[in-house]
């Protein structure tokens, strides 16, 4: 009837009403669920204290996951040279330790003795007196300490992360502690002697780059005023070639000394300097400094952030590290990681350390490197080294090796 074909129409637009309704409730559902999940907190924090003996202590912090069953596999991070907090929020590290934490790690980072935040020292005796040695022993405690926090699967031992200057660390730990190290992950590694590599950067490579660069006749002569002009040639002298000639004069009243870009004159030669007979020394000069202080810079209060006259001393009397690294147990696994870009310690440092492996046949050793970045593994040109985080898929690599079926870690 009429009536009964009425009714079911009735139904059936209530039953498409409610149907709709009931996607809406799902779709809003998801919604929630999705927004839930952004909000949840991957990672957890414990601010901590190290007791690095006789009186000194340090600030850390423990990164943790806040998801997932522990105890977690830890890891400790080595940073680079100078006195910069490693802790958050700005510091790279910090940044890796959560990448870390977020897939599954317990992560310590911990700051040099002697470093307070924002670029300070807090301590200028501790600082001013900091020597390899005292890193090493630093970094061993910091290891114990990782591996006695409930968060942290012990059993399974350490990963070991340094970067730069901080590569000299982890090998050396793992060959005294092979029974608490698993990995170690060296990135922008050093090889050779610290001495070697300060030569490096201090004179051959500006000296390299006055080559190539600023000397477009090929004259062995540079411009002054054009050197004093380019940025990347400033940096790689220390800030001021003006000042650096200045002071291979050994002249101590500067106000009488006329250097060739404030001659008068209008020949172009007055403007010149030979890159081996002027540039070269001045930059030596330098070099010996940092690397043979005078007995009054090493009794002298120094509060510098890149490294005082006791620290220099000590690197300069390090073995080399390629000539340890073939003492590291064949069960603790070696990543390398190197950007192709990197002016400070280049790829030759990684390659030789990965020949070393090979030639100790090694079982569990890789190096990956990445075109186009520099020592900090952010983009950079040849010359200068570019600053920021740390590329992800840099980070993603690293996590990768760490948690490899193929090497038998899971």
């Amino acid at each position: 009837s009429s009536i009964t074909i009425a009714i079911l129409k009735v139904l059936l637009i209530l039953s498409i009403i409610l149907s709709l309704y009931s996607i809406s409730l799902i779709l809003s559902g998801n919604n929630f669920t999705i927004l839930a999940q952004q909000d949840v907190e991957t990672t957890k924090y414990r601010n901590m204290v190290i007791d690095l003996g006789n009186g000194l202590t340090t600030k850390a912090q423990l990164t943790i996951p806040a998801v997932g069953e522990g105890p977690f596999p830890g890891v400790v991070i080595f940073p680079g040279s100078g006195g910069s907090s490693v802790l958050p929020p700005t510091s790279p590290y910090a940044n890796m330790a959560k990448y870390l934490s977020d897939r599954g790690f317990a992560v310590l980072l911990y700051d040099k003795r002697g470093v307070g935040p924002n670029f300070t020292i807090s301590d200028s005796n501790a600082w001013g007196n900091l020597t390899f040695n005292a890193m090493k022993q630093d970094a061993e405690k910091a290891l114990s300490v990782l591996l006695q926090q409930p968060e942290v699967n012990a059993t399974k031992k350490a990963t070991l992360i340094g970067h730069s200057e901080g590569t000299n660390i982890p090998p050396r730990v793992a060959v005294d502690n092979p029974d608490k190290v698993a990995n170690i992950v060296l990135m922008a590694p050093v090889a050779e002697k610290w001495i070697d590599l300060i030569y490096s950067q201090e004179v051959a490579y500006p000296v390299r780059y006055a080559e190539s660069v600023l000397d477009k006749g090929h004259t062995g002569q540079l411009s002054v005023k054009e050197a004093s002009g380019d940025p990347i040639f400033q940096e790689l002298v220390g800030g001021n070639l003006t000042q650096l000639l200045l002071t291979q004069t050994n002249v101590t009243d500067n106000s009488n000394v006329t250097l060739p870009n404030q001659n008068n004159s209008t020949d172009d030669d007055d403007d010149l300097i030979s890159i081996e007979d002027e540039l070269k020394p001045a930059l030596v000069r330098v070099y010996e400094n940092d690397t043979s202080p005078t007995v009054s810079q090493l009794s002298a209060k120094c509060i510098n952030i890149y490294g005082c006259p006791s620290y220099g001393k000590s690197f300069s009397a390090l073995e080399s590290v390629i000539g340890m690294i073939g003492n590291v147990s064949s069960s603790t696994g070696i990543l390398i990681l190197e950007g192709k870009n990197d002016s400070q310690l280049p790829l030759e440092q990684a390659l030789l350390l990965q020949q070393k492996l090979t030639e100790v046949n090694h079982p569990d050793h890789l190096i990956i490197t990445y075109p186009d970045l520099g020592h900090t593994f952010v983009p950079s040109n040849q010359w200068v080294t570019s600053h920021g985080q740390i590329e992800e898929y840099v980070l993603k690599d690293m996590f990768e090796w760490l948690t490899s079926p193929a090497r038998g870690i899971h």
